[in-house]
């Protein structure tokens, strides 16, 4: 859904027509059930706005969902496959919760992965480069919980070895593999009925990814690390989608300008 909104619906001051989603999604064999499920929680969480014209419900983007998306564009578009410019400093966050507070722990770790963190043991997580964890923290209500430092490694300690305990490297470069393996072909997806399922399934497989990587530096990877070739093979699909998909998106996606309250 996150992938949807932010081809189709991210920075047009539009609101998307439910039954639009549902012809999309079911595309790709999500069900309708599936799809007003998701909407809805979303619109519980603050994500996502509700305008009716008549029988029909439009969704648009709060002001916070537009900022989930526009750093989801950002990972995807402008971090890069590798970090080469990496000047040796980590970023530690420590942090210790009590059970009574597992959904705080729960958010505040997938928060820290996204941006890029790794568990270096029980209530350390570390990421490399220095790394602004203030919006996290602060949207969690969490300031009192969490300390945060910078700091470089010490021997005995090598930073290639804190990266291998913070991070399982084998298997994100097996993700990118697999990425590899279902797109590099001559004809992607062929269960697909269009290039609009393709266009989503592709920004979807890839932002799965995205979120996954810690963004790691190029010292501390193979030199045929997969994410460079399946970045390059992304990128190349995506503009190839873009140009395919949208007469398909124009037909398919009902989307009104709500009027502002």
């Amino acid at each position: 859904m996150l992938s949807f909104l932010g081809l189709h619906v991210l920075g047009r001051g539009t609101a998307v027509y439910s039954g639009s989603v549902i012809d999309v999604f079911d595309r790709i064999d999500v069900s309708e059930e599936a799809v007003r499920s998701t909407l809805s929680r979303m619109a519980k969480r603050g994500l996502l706005t509700r305008h009716r014209q008549g029988r029909r419900v439009y969704f648009g983007l709060t002001e916070h969902a537009g900022q989930v998306l526009e750093d989801g564009e950002r990972r995807i578009w402008h971090t890069g496959a590798v970090n080469r410019d990496w000047d040796g400093t980590w970023t530690l966050v420590a942090f210790s919760l009590p059970d009574s507070r597992r959904s705080d722990r729960h958010d505040l770790r997938s928060k820290l992965i996204w941006a890029g963190f790794g568990p270096l043991q029980n209530g350390l997580w570390i990421a490399p480069g220095e790394t602004d964890v203030v919006r996290i923290v602060d949207e969690l209500g969490l300031n009192d919980n969490v300390t945060v430092f910078t700091a470089q490694r010490a021997k005995p300690t090598e930073a290639a070895d804190l990266a291998r305990k913070a991070f399982d490297i084998d298997a994100i470069a097996e993700r990118y593999r697999a990425f590899l393996a279902r797109w590099d072909t001559p004809s992607p997806l062929p269960s697909a009925p269009d290039d609009l399922a393709r266009q989503l399934v592709l920004h979807t497989d890839w932002l799965q990814l995205v979120r996954q990587d810690p963004h790691l530096p190029a010292e501390h990877l193979d030199a045929d690390w997969p994410a460079i070739r399946a970045e390059g093979l992304f990128r190349d699909l995506a503009r190839h989608y873009d140009t395919t998909a949208s007469p398909l998106a124009e037909q398919a996606i009902e989307q009104i300008r709500p009027a502002r309250p």
